[in-house]
């Protein structure tokens, strides 16, 4: 039998030795980073083990406690740069097409509630941090917008349709090569794995 006990959480330290970011993993996850995930410190003994010998939903839990304790420094909470509130990332995960769809849609359509934004003004209020420069915000926005105008329409090899702007994000989700669904929506290849690809204008 499989000992589940493998899980742990880590913290990464600053020189001062306060925790800039808080994760869960198994084996030498704490020691290596994808590309957009936050790096670990150089300095390995700046990489602490807060739990070990733990199931991956204990790992969850602990993980979640501790950013909530040391809260994030994105929403203006505390000194994490972590992005998320933890709970994230389960171990061979199997997605049902409604959690992909679920997905997908939430994060095309995410937006803060006024609730939500009230709470993060008043806790940069409480801790006396001035909010974000906007600086920059509205050449951002009219990129995206600009970029955004293209649309995909996506065909599953089960033949389902899917069209969104954003073929990166639903490659990610559905565990298909971005370039290579790209080369098919340009033109460049015919399928891949079944599935098709083409742009389409918004609305079609």
């Amino acid at each position: 039998m499989v000992n589940p006990n493998i899980f742990y959480t880590y913290a990464y330290l600053r020189e001062d030795k306060t925790p800039y970011y808080i994760g869960k993993g198994k084996n030498y996850r704490a020691y290596y980073k994808k590309k957009n995930e936050i790096k670990p410190p150089r300095d390995k003994s700046r990489i602490i083990f807060l739990k070990n010998n733990l199931t991956e939903e204990e790992a969850f839990k602990h993980e979640i406690y501790m950013i909530a304790v040391f809260g994030r420094k994105d929403l203006g909470t505390g000194i994490l740069y972590n992005r998320t509130d933890g709970g994230e990332g389960a171990t061979n995960q199997i997605r049902t097409e409604e959690h992909k769809n679920a997905l997908l849609q939430g994060r095309l359509n995410y937006s803060f509630t006024d609730d939500v934004k009230e709470k993060i003004r008043n806790t940069l209020k409480q801790k006396n941090i001035k909010p974000p420069s906007r600086k920059g915000i509205k050449h951002n926005e009219k990129y995206f917008s600009k970029r955004c105008k293209k649309f995909y329409k996506i065909i599953s090899p089960e033949k389902n349709v899917v069209i969104t702007n954003r073929l990166k994000l639903f490659c990610d989700i559905n565990g298909l090569h971005y370039g290579c669904m790209s080369c098919v929506a340009n033109g460049k290849y015919k399928q891949y794995k079944e599935w098709t690809v083409e742009i389409v204008e918004q609305g079609t």
